[in-house]
């Protein structure tokens, strides 16, 4: 059950503090792999008991798509478990709403630019909509946003001047006819996160051909305003009227918030090649520091066997789930049944797989709740099973065998249901499932015209099945029972009367 190194780890470091400097002793030591090692590591933090991490986060001239969301819940349960180990985490996540070309490179037109002028909205009143939008898809999905920091890159445009005078001053930068340039001649290190083979980023294949760029890896810090082009956001510079470039904002956020140094940075592979090593050049070559000491990134969602792409049509979107009945929970549980490193194939089949196994395990859990309200006693976590458990999702956050753990526990028939509920109330701290709600799912019997829960049209077959039932028309009761089911619940019957879970 568990790997191997668990051992070794465990005596390299014995024990684990928390935030308020109490052992934890019982809790095995955490890993990750890092994408700038491409090795496992034992995770230590810079100050002890406290976790400075950074999350890429969207930019809002759209709806996001489940390979967007994905990276999100990633790093909800990263903060999780790093909550659970008892560390202080302090959470920034950016939200792009300047500066992101249509190309992740420097070339094509911004992003929210380019939505203002199809839509004839504001590049802000879009900003807020799209947003808006995902802070309910985040909330549908079990993310608590309450302790994060979110920052717009328009909240910062002083900090990204700041920054980039600072790269300036000390000779990595140079001005073109288009913007101020990142020299990264001037930093021997670039490219060293995922070592990335920059004879290999020729431009054409990576961006657009820009004769004015000493080096086709050079970025832009800022770019000019163009003539005759008016855009919605501009602000003055020392080098005149323009817009930062999208890599900047990351950077001078993090400088803001966090500070020069930070633990974890997380975001998509796609991130690694140009955005986060961009980041790495210019951070490491204003301060003088390691910016990140662990690089953390997800693979790729696909849809179908191929990449999530507008041209092809073939985003999905959490709404799309609702549409078709289905908890976006269920989503979260798809998510979690694959390693965050390893590439996943969304299909409709595969989703309504999860939402089934997401279904039976709460139906146990309510059934579980019921036979822990009449125990004499509370029940408490199983010791074997959370350790167990801790240490595989210790390893870098592996969420697969932590599932595949939690389905062989719950079949054992030698722990008792009050013993099964506590314990995997106590995982689900990690999992973010909602399993502490399975119970509010279960509508109880008697159920009578005044069950508010149920949708008007249920309540009233539910009576009418009642009455068939005391009458003895069992032919109607399992017709009714069927159209009920239509309705997304299933009726079993008890000596109490007719109780109703959602299918």
């Amino acid at each position: 059950m568990r790997d191997p190194s668990y051992g070794i780890l465990s005596v390299m470091f014995p024990q684990l503090r928390t935030s308020q400097g109490e052992v934890r002793g019982d809790l095995p030591p955490v890993a990750f792999h890092n994408t700038l090692s491409g090795e496992t590591e034992v995770f230590v933090p810079l100050m002890e008991g406290v976790v400075k991490m950074y999350n890429c986060g969207p930019t809002v001239y759209s709806k996001q798509h489940i390979g967007n969301l994905r990276s999100y819940v990633f790093a909800d349960t990263l903060y999780r478990l790093l909550s659970y180990w008892g560390y202080s985490v302090k959470q920034v996540i950016n939200i792009t709403d300047v500066g992101h070309t249509v190309a992740d490179a420097d070339e094509g037109e911004d992003k929210m630019e380019m939505a203002a002028r199809t839509t004839g909205k504001g590049t802000q009143e879009i900003a807020k909509e799209y947003t808006d939008l995902w802070f309910a898809d985040l909330d549908a999905l079990g993310i608590d946003r309450s302790h994060i920091i979110f920052s717009p890159a328009t909240e910062y445009i002083q900090e990204q001047i700041v920054l980039i005078q600072t790269l300036e001053e000390k000779g990595y930068t140079y001005r073109g006819k288009k913007g101020v340039y990142f020299d990264t001649a001037r930093f021997p290190g670039y490219g060293k996160l995922g070592n990335i083979a920059l004879e290999g980023l020729q431009e054409g294949a990576r961006v657009e051909a820009d004769p004015e760029k000493h080096s086709p890896h050079d970025f832009f810090l800022w770019k000019f305003a163009e003539s005759g082009v008016k855009r919605e956001q501009e602000w003055e510079s020392p080098w005149g009227v323009g817009f930062p470039g999208w890599h900047i904002e990351c950077t001078a956020m993090i400088f803001r918030l966090l500070g020069k140094q930070i633990d974890i940075h997380t975001g998509g592979i796609d991130h690694i090649p140009v955005h986060h090593n961009n980041e790495i050049a210019q951070a490491e070559a204003a301060s003088g520091k390691k910016y990140v000491n662990y690089w953390m990134h997800n693979a790729h969602a696909m849809v179908d066997g191929k990449k999530i792409s507008k041209s092809l049509g073939n985003s999905v979107y959490l709404s799309d789930l609702a549409d078709k009945g289905i908890s976006p929970l269920a989503l979260r549980y798809w998510y979690l049944t694959a390693h965050y490193r390893t590439q996943v194939n969304f299909t409709w089949e595969a989703v309504e797989g999860a939402a089934a196994a997401l279904g039976r395990l709460k139906k146990m859990m309510a059934e579980w709740a019921a036979a822990t309200e009449n125990a004499p006693d509370a029940a408490v976590p199983d010791p074997t099973f959370m350790r167990d458990f801790l240490e595989i999702i210790a390893y870098d956050v592996d969420t697969p065998k932590a599932l595949a753990l939690v389905w062989v526990f719950v079949k054992n028939d030698a722990v008792s249901g009050a013993v099964k509920y506590a314990t995997l109330l106590e995982a689900d701290k990690l999992l973010g499932l909602d399993l502490a709600g399975a119970q509010k799912e279960i509508i109880k019997a008697p159920l009578t015209s005044t069950s508010h829960e149920l949708p008007v049209a249920v309540r009233a077959l539910i009576v009418q099945r009642d009455a068939a039932r005391t009458n003895g028309d069992f032919a109607r009761s399992d017709e009714l029972r069927k159209e009920i089911a239509q309705h997304g619940y299933i009726v079993t019957d008890t000596p109490g009367g007719s109780q109703l879970s959602k299918a």
